[in-house]
């Protein structure tokens, strides 16, 4: 099994950044794929980012690219989501997913751990 934890969330004014992590434990060896998803009031958990094992292949939403960044350091078994020119509509529950596939993967049900989710909350 393995556990995840993310950290740094919080409330923003819009334009300003954020940056998440997700602490890995346990079983991490299994986790080639990390990806980050967030889920809003009243609607689905749609995928933000993901980011294969060696870091050199990432995959993003559009209505982030160019503003978000997802990162990993296996060594620390953390995976980063850098959040810049934030907006209101980026506010949601950020939840960290780790996944058994070796490849980039952008639908919840390919993720096979899950995180409790943080607060992001970016005021206008």
């Amino acid at each position: 099994q393995v556990q995840l934890v993310e950290s740094g969330g919080g409330l923003v004014q819009a334009g300003g950044s954020l940056r998440l992590s997700c602490a890995a434990s346990g079983r991490t060896g299994s986790t080639y794929v990390m990806g980050w998803f967030r889920q809003a009031p009243g609607k689905e958990r749609d995928f933000v980012a993901a980011i294969n094992w060696s870091g050199g292949s990432t995959y993003y939403t559009d209505s982030v690219k160019g503003r978000f960044t997802i990162s990993r350091d296996n060594a620390k078994n953390t995976v980063y989501l850098q959040m810049n020119s934030l907006k209101p509509e980026d506010t949601a529950v950020y939840y960290c997913a780790g996944s058994r596939n070796y490849r980039v993967v952008v639908t919840a049900t390919a993720y096979d751990y899950w995180g409790q989710g943080t607060q992001v909350t970016v005021s206008s």
